[in-house]
């Protein structure tokens, strides 16, 4: 079951999950195997399961000869699983068709292997739409294992690469990340930047923050997984608690320094910030977020536009000390982090402390 608005889904029939940015909007499909969404600016995207028992190679062909498409199509691994990613580029209603599409295997249903295939594309004399087709599909996730990890577009365009070891911030070990793991990191905050800048006046501008950082989360969780990990063991002590872990993250990123990129996006990567030390508010305060839950430790962010800041959100124990300040969300009130002041958790500048200037992030 889809909904109309192009929010967070699941398929309960074949598992599959998708994020469309706020613009798309369900127009056509049978609620089943096949969806179409379309933009406002006219790009459109659609997606079909096809659970006939074909090969992925035989529906890379068919695609091509239905559509008589002059597009390439390579084929790739993609979290253990076949895929393979075509250009579009073939003539319909007397115009050129541009884009790109996708097809996965999905989970096995029996002794049938489902595949998903998902084209994103416009008409190309409505303009350029790569960066929109490429968030669009970096969208899916075609099994559960794969909600956590980069999306398909960018780790084809940017294979991992082999595992390094690099220095972290401040001194606090070395962790392995893979060789473009940053360069990937960072395209990705730069692609989802200007799909975000789409929506300053817009309505759903609230809804678009909130992808914008669903997307850099998971894209950077598996990056930054063995750094995560490598912290947590440092910072651990036999009466380690939740709200310990909370407090010894924030105090790494608070040591951070404060940086904001003017000539791209103010969003420094995860990557770079855990290696490099630098960031501003929403960076810190997402990157805090990630290691707590890769700790298993509730966490998020909350933003403000009216005050231009981001803090972390944790569901631990109160602060020994200070005003334990909580922000309702979820059904939760969360203890607060500022990430760029070196304050206790649970403290909140008066300056920025209206509960109803905030609101909560869906990391997942």
């Amino acid at each position: 079951m889809f909904f109309l608005q192009a929010s967070p889904v699941v398929s309960s029939e074949w598992g599959f999950f998708l994020d469309l940015p706020e613009e798309y909007e369900l127009i056509d499909g049978d609620g089943r195997n096949t969806f179409s969404f379309q933009s406002n600016a006219g790009a459109f995207f659609d997606v079909k399961v096809d659970d006939s028992g074909v090969l992925l190679e035989t529906l890379a062909e068919t695609v091509r000869k239905q559509l008589k498409n002059e597009g390439e199509v390579e084929f790739f691994d993609y979290r253990g699983g076949k895929a393979f990613i075509i250009e579009l580029n073939f003539v319909s209603g007397g115009g050129w068709i541009t884009g790109y599409g996708l097809g996965f295997e999905l989970e096995n249903k029996g002794d049938v292997v489902p595949l998903l295939l998902a084209l994103a594309y416009n008409r190309a004399e409505t303009g350029d739409m790569t960066f929109l087709h490429a968030s669009a599909l970096d969208s899916i996730a075609p099994f559960y294992g794969a909600r956590l990890y980069p999306g398909a577009m960018t780790d084809y365009s940017f294979p991992r690469g082999e595992p390094k070891l690099l220095l972290l911030a401040g001194g606090e070990g070395a962790a392995f990340f893979r060789e473009n793991d940053a360069a990937a990191a960072q395209y990705v905050v730069d692609r989802e930047d200007l799909v975000l800048s789409r929506y300053a006046s817009s309505p759903l501008w609230k809804e678009a923050w909130q992808r914008f950082y669903r997307m850099v989360y998971r894209d950077s969780f598996d990056r930054i997984k063995d750094a995560a990990f490598i912290l947590e063991r440092m910072w651990n002590v036999p009466t380690l608690n939740n709200r310990d872990l909370a407090d010894k993250a924030l105090r790494w990123v608070q040591t951070f320094t404060y940086e904001r990129d003017i000539e791209r996006s103010d969003f420094v990567n995860l990557v770079t910030a855990a290696i490099e030390g630098r960031g501003d508010c929403d960076c810190r305060a997402l990157l805090w977020a990630v290691i707590l839950r890769q700790a298993d430790v509730p966490a998020t962010i909350m933003v403000s536009r009216d005050y231009s800041h981001a803090m972390g959100l944790a569901d631990v124990a109160d602060a020994e000390s200070g005003d334990n300040a909580r922000f309702a969300f979820n059904g939760k009130k969360w203890l607060v982090a500022e990430t760029t002041a070196k304050i206790d958790i649970g403290l909140i500048g008066e300056s920025v402390k209206d509960p109803r200037r905030w609101f909560g992030v869906d990391l997942e």
